[in-house]
């Protein structure tokens, strides 16, 4: 068995593992998002004035964060 030493991590091994971090937390972002969506559909219509912009603020907030993640970024 060998195992990895200090110059076997590669800048390229570590950047990879980065975007794939960074791709997760994205993917999951947007999957809650998705999920907030489906629970609100359908409550605006008894919901308290602010609760729907509250709601769509949430989202964008979301979505905006979601795709820092991986902007500018190989």
């Amino acid at each position: 068995m060998s195992g990895l030493r200090p110059g076997d991590i590669t800048d390229e091994m570590i950047q990879a593992m980065d975007t794939a971090r960074r791709q997760g937390l994205q993917k999951d972002l947007r999957a809650l998002a998705a999920s907030i969506r489906a629970d609100a559909e359908g409550r605006y219509d008894g919901a308290e004035p602010g609760w729907r912009s509250g709601v769509e603020w949430t989202l964008l907030w979301i979505e905006n964060t979601a795709s820092q993640l991986t902007e500018g970024r190989p």
